[in-house]
């Protein structure tokens, strides 16, 4: 089926010690890593062999595209390139071809197929769509892609509660009509990696 809906994942080359570092502060870096590497091959199982878009995997550091896949034979690697996490956002909404686009991180293990559909639907009468965290920023960002649309991660103050507010702030400012998703909780210290375990026992009991 051809598609010109494209799903972009923005991941970091599963190595340890260089992934979720924040977490791996409170539940120790190999839990950590473990973690991590399970949230991005059940992104690729749940999300890589839908039809319904084109799978990309943005990778840092850019020199991981060149050693061994880790990413299925679904996903096309491309770089992240240099800058903030806004700078290589904004890149890739650029420069992947063209049609509607919907981004999203891996630090959320809760994103399944019907997120990634719901965003592409608010994308037909939408301009952008977020899908807010609980600590204040998004864990997907999707757009029809505009000139204007590299400059929603303009000026935001990442890593903050504040993240999400700026770029609704970018968004109105640009006069786009925006759609909101529910909201889900990244896993990124110890009390949030504590809650969604104990979810995830209840969920398999």
């Amino acid at each position: 089926m051809r598609t010109n809906r494209h799903l972009v994942v923005f991941a970091k080359e599963p190595i340890m010690g260089r992934v979720k570092t924040r977490l791996g502060r409170d539940i120790g870096i190999h839990s950590a890593t473990q973690f991590y590497r399970r949230n991005i091959a059940n992104i690729f199982i749940h999300l890589g062999n839908d039809s319904r878009w084109k799978c990309w995997l943005a990778l840092c550091p850019d020199k991981a595209i060149k050693g061994k896949p880790f990413w299925p034979r679904s996903f096309t690697a491309v770089e992240q390139g240099k800058g903030d996490i806004g700078e290589r956002m904004g890149r890739a909404m650029a420069n992947i071809p063209p049609g509607p686009l919907v981004l999203i991180g891996t630090d959320i293990p809760y994103i399944r197929s019907n997120h990634i559909e719901d965003a592409f639907k608010a994308i037909g009468n939408h301009d952008v769509v977020f899908g807010p965290a609980r600590d204040g920023g998004y864990w997907l960002v999707g757009a029809r892609r505009s000139p204007c649309t590299h400059e929603l991660f303009s000026q935001v103050r990442w890593s903050s509660q504040n993240c999400l507010h700026d770029s609704l702030k970018k968004a109105k400012q640009k006069n786009l009509k925006v759609a909101l998703l529910e909201t889900l909780e990244d896993i990124d210290d110890g009390d949030s990696y504590r809650k969604f375990s104990i979810n995830a026992l209840l969920d398999e009991a």
